[in-house]
């Protein structure tokens, strides 16, 4: 079996098992190069290659940091790797981006260009969900269709059938919870409401939301400060949960619940992209 056919059954593993990962991928050599064009590697968030190879350590820096910083952000990159001859002729400095690129100096003896795309692969958002009331089996329904991995936990006794979860879990003590962006609903009404919120503190995220009233919140906060939750973390679960649509059904409350996290997790993205107008559309 072929290097290359090893890194790509890797990278079907590595997705589906919802690991975050870098492919870095040799699109370009010029001249004497250690890793020739379609040569791969897969990079762990902490700069680890775990299969493949792109060369030595003339490469390896500038693709180490590109991976480190698009599993940061999300965004691919494109390395170019020249001899500093030719970035002077380029009127590019080490370390300068250019349409897109970021240039490294190639330090080796062999003077050789080497062009590297570094795709981000990263898992699916998390929704953690605790319970599993209408509004709770609406919610995992609705963001399974976004895109969401989602982890529904609640005693089996509550269920009244199978939820539409990745994960379903029998109890209140989330597992197998992929590492992504997380967000956290509880959706109790009644059945656990403080043993859910308890184990959701636990849960490292974003966001984390109560569906219920403030005034139920209130006074489940202050049983969970006595139990040792930290008051400023629960100050911060959103109760009620979602955005002031005007929500009646579960489906409606549900749908308002990912309104808000979609708002919370897109924060900041459109603002780096322009606006489409009428001008902008095709016609016909």
């Amino acid at each position: 079996m072929t290097t290359h056919v090893e890194v790509l059954e890797l990278v079907a593993q590595m997705k589906s098992a919802e690991q975050a990962f870098a492919l870095a991928t040799v699109v370009r050599t010029v001249s004497v190069t250690a890793a020739k064009a379609g040569a791969k590697a897969i990079i762990r968030p902490d700069g680890t290659i775990i299969a493949g190879w792109i060369g030595g350590g003339c490469a390896r820096g500038a693709v180490l940091k590109a991976a480190r910083e698009a599993l940061a952000d999300g965004e691919p990159r494109m390395v170019s790797v020249q001899p500093e001859d030719m970035l002077a002729e380029l009127g590019v400095q080490p370390g300068e981006n250019r349409e897109g690129i970021r240039f490294a100096s190639n330090m080796c003896p062999s003077k050789g260009t080497m062009d590297i795309f570094v795709e981000p692969v990263l898992p699916h958002p998390s929704l953690v969900i605790f319970g599993a009331s209408p509004v709770a089996i609406s919610l995992a329904a609705q963001a399974r269709q976004l895109g969401y991995h989602v982890t529904l936990a609640a005693p089996a006794a509550d269920r009244a059938g199978e939820p539409d979860a990745h994960v379903v879990i029998d109890g209140f003590e989330p597992r197998y919870l992929n590492d992504a962006r997380r967000f956290v609903v509880v959706s109790t009404q009644g059945k656990g409401d403080e043993t859910a919120l308890k184990q959701a503190m636990a849960v490292a995220a974003e966001y984390h939301a109560f569906v219920g009233s403030r005034r139920k919140m209130t006074a489940l906060r202050e049983k969970l400060v006595a139990d040792g939750i930290a008051r400023q973390a629960l100050d911060r679960v959103k109760a009620p949960a979602g955005l002031d649509l005007g929500a009646i059904t579960p489906e409606e409350i549900a749908m308002s619940i990912l309104a808000e996290i979609t708002a919370e997790r897109r924060r900041g993205q459109r603002a780096a992209r322009p606006l489409q107008t009428d001008k902008d559309l095709p016609c016909g």
